[in-house]
């Protein structure tokens, strides 16, 4: 479970709450089933109008995907991964690397791999790997996309209900005492969209951008150095050429694991 995003979304929940406190206004008013209703079922009925089925039935999988801590590939463990692949390709051959292949559980390094040792052109393996990042990312583009569109939705929704709430407010003049309670559930709706909104669906879009980007980086990473050992680079070039693919931190981290002098690779 993503602890940080869960502390995010109870925060978000704090501040309106504890703001409504501070104000002196009635935190009861925001139980309010038909401002839910209208924000909620309206923004689901927007969404739906706009992806196709397809994208719609991979919600479940997307939320799953935000909300659990996915155990990441360490960059820096890779880029060490992969200058140690250079130096035993180096001194015994790309073919010994074939023993390798049953250590890892990355898919896309294993293909990487397999076809470096199966001496399929660079180029080929290149397209075919940027092809399969290509496709990955317009998944997670797509999953983004929906959170991005309710976040969208979800306020001009909330307005929609304001407005529905000030009709049956102003419907019922007879009963003064009863319409600033009414004048103020209105606006809940509101309230519910422009937090679904902005305190959720938009940040929710921009985290699944985020993962998808750190998984996206790894994955050029594999790429890049598969391709440079099958080239027969120097190990020691190829580990400055991943080495600037990372992070200034993860750079610092790498830096400071390798901090033993090292043999000139010859």
């Amino acid at each position: 479970m993503d602890v940080f995003l869960i502390i995010g979304v109870i925060m978000g929940v704090f501040a309106v709450v504890v703001g409504m406190i501070v104000k002196g206004a009635n935190v009861a008013v925001l139980l309010n089933p038909a401002a839910a209703i209208i924000i909620l079922v309206g923004t689901s009925a927007a969404v739906i109008n706009s992806f196709p089925k397809k994208e719609i039935l991979n919600i479940p999988k997307i939320m799953g995907v935000l909300f659990k801590e996915k155990e990441k590939q360490d960059v820096v463990a890779l880029v060490e991964l992969m200058v140690e692949l250079a130096q035993q390709a180096r001194k015994d051959g790309l073919l010994s690397l074939e023993t390798r292949i049953q250590d890892f559980d990355n898919r896309f390094l294993k293909n990487g791999l397999s076809m470096v040792i199966d001496g399929i052109g660079a180029d080929y393996i290149r397209e075919m790997l940027e092809t399969e990042i290509e496709y990955m990312e317009e998944r997670h583009r797509a999953g983004a996309a929906i959170f991005s569109a309710a976040g969208s939705y979800a306020p001009t929704l909330g307005v929609l209900g304001a407005v529905i709430g000030l009709i049956g407010a102003l419907g019922n003049l007879s009963d003064t005492e009863k319409l600033g309670h009414m004048i103020a559930a209105a606006f809940v709706a509101t309230l519910y969209g422009i937090f679904l909104g902005y305190v959720l669906c938009h940040p929710f879009a921009s985290r699944l951008k985020r993962k998808s980007y750190e998984e996206i980086k790894t994955m050029q990473i594999i790429i890049e150095g598969f391709l440079s050992i099958q080239a027969g680079e120097n190990p020691r070039s190829i580990k400055m050429k991943l080495i600037a693919m990372l992070d200034p931190d993860e750079r610092a981290r790498f830096e400071k694991s390798n901090a033993a002098p090292e043999e000139e690779e010859e």
